[in-house]
C-alpha cells in the first residue's frame, strides 16, 4: 500500500496549518520519504499533529525542483539524504519584477546539512518507488512558455522539475510537486521509467492556471489514460481546479489529509 500524507499545501484542513507550498509524506513498503518541504516549518507542525516524527522516522528527502515554496523549509532539517536534480540550485527570478524565486539555501549550505545526491537520471529509491529525474518535454502543449528567468535574463523552463512514481498492484501513482515540465510529460516518463503502463492516480501541483488549451489537453489525456483518481493541488489555480472537478469530480486536497492507494 502507498500512503501520501499532506503536510503542506495551499488549503488548510481542520486544525492543520496551510501556506503557499507543498510537502508530502510518502510511505510505501515500510519506507518513508519526505517529498518537498514547503517554505517554512509548517510541514513539521502538521507532521506533529499527524504524530509523525520527521527527524527520527525519515532518512530521505526528495526535492522536486529548486523553487522557494518547495525547498525553503529544508533549513529546518539536517542529517538526511537529499535527492534532487543538479539544476535545483540555479539562481532564478520572476520575469515580472526580477524577484528571487529560487532556494534560500545555497548549494554549499545544503551540503553542510545534508548528504546531497544530485541526479539528472531517474533513481530507484526502493522496490516500488522511483525518482523520475529530468523529464523529457515531448508533447506540443506543455512547457511552451515560462514566467521565470535566470540571472542572465535567459528563459528558465525549470529543467530540474521532477516527480515520484510509485508502483501499487502493478499500477502507477504519480506524485508531483509543480509539473513545470508538464503533468502529461511526467506521466509518460513515469511509464517509461517503471515499465508500467496503467496510471491509477495522479496527485500534486499541476501548474495549470486557466481553462485553456493546455488544461483541456490534460483533461483529454487523463480521460484517454483512464486515470481513476486525480488530485490536483498547490499551484493548480481555481479555473483549472473547476475544470478538473467538472470533468472528474475531483476532491480538494487540504493539509492533514491522508490518501491511501
Amino acid at each position: 500500500m502507498l500512503t501520501v500524507s499532506i503536510l503542506t499545501d495551499n488549503t488548510a484542513g481542520g486544525q492543520f496549518l496551510a501556506e503557499h507550498g507543498l510537502s508530502y509524506l510518502v510511505e510505501i513498503n515500510n519506507e518513508k520519504i519526505l517529498f518537498d518541504a514547503g517554505h517554512s516549518d509548517v510541514f513539521l507542525k502538521n507532521a506533529e499533529k499527524l504524530k509523525v516524527d520527521i527527524e527520527n522516522e525519515m532518512k530521505t528527502v526528495v526535492l522536486s525542483h529548486g523553487h522557494w515554496d518547495h525547498g525553503n523549509g529544508l533549513k529546518y532539517l539536517k542529517n538526511k539524504t537529499l535527492i534532487t536534480h543538479p539544476d535545483s540550485f540555479s539562481k532564478r527570478y520572476r520575469k515580472t519584477n526580477h524577484t528571487l524565486v529560487g532556494l534560500e539555501l545555497t548549494k554549499n549550505e545544503i551540503e553542510k546539512q545534508f548528504t546531497l545526491m544530485e541526479s539528472r537520471d531517474s533513481l530507484q529509491l526502493s522496490k516500488n518507488l522511483f525518482f523520475l529525474g529530468e523529464i523529457p518535454r515531448n508533447n506540443d502543449f506543455e512547457s511552451q512558455s515560462t514566467s521565470f528567468e535566470f540571472a542572465n535574463g535567459s528563459d528558465d523552463f525549470i529543467p530540474d522539475d521532477s516527480a515520484l512514481a510509485a508502483i501499487v498492484n502493478n499500477e502507477l501513482v504519480v506524485i508531483t510537486g509543480c509539473s513545470h515540465s508538464g503533468i502529461c510529460n511526467i506521466c509518460e516518463h513515469a511509464k517509461k521509467i517503471t515499465g508500467v503502463d496503467k496510471i491509477k492516480a495522479v496527485i500534486g501541483g499541476f501548474h495549470l492556471k486557466e481553462q485553456d488549451k493546455q488544461s483541456l489537453k490534460t483533461v483529454e489525456y487523463f480521460k484517454k489514460s483512464k486515470v481513476e483518481k486525480i488530485l490536483p493541488s498547490h499551484c493548480t489555480a481555481l479555473p483549472a481546479l473547476a475544470l478538473f472537478h467538472s470533468s472528474f469530480t475531483t476532491e480538494q486536497v487540504k493539509t492533514g489529509m491522508v490518501f491511501r492507494f
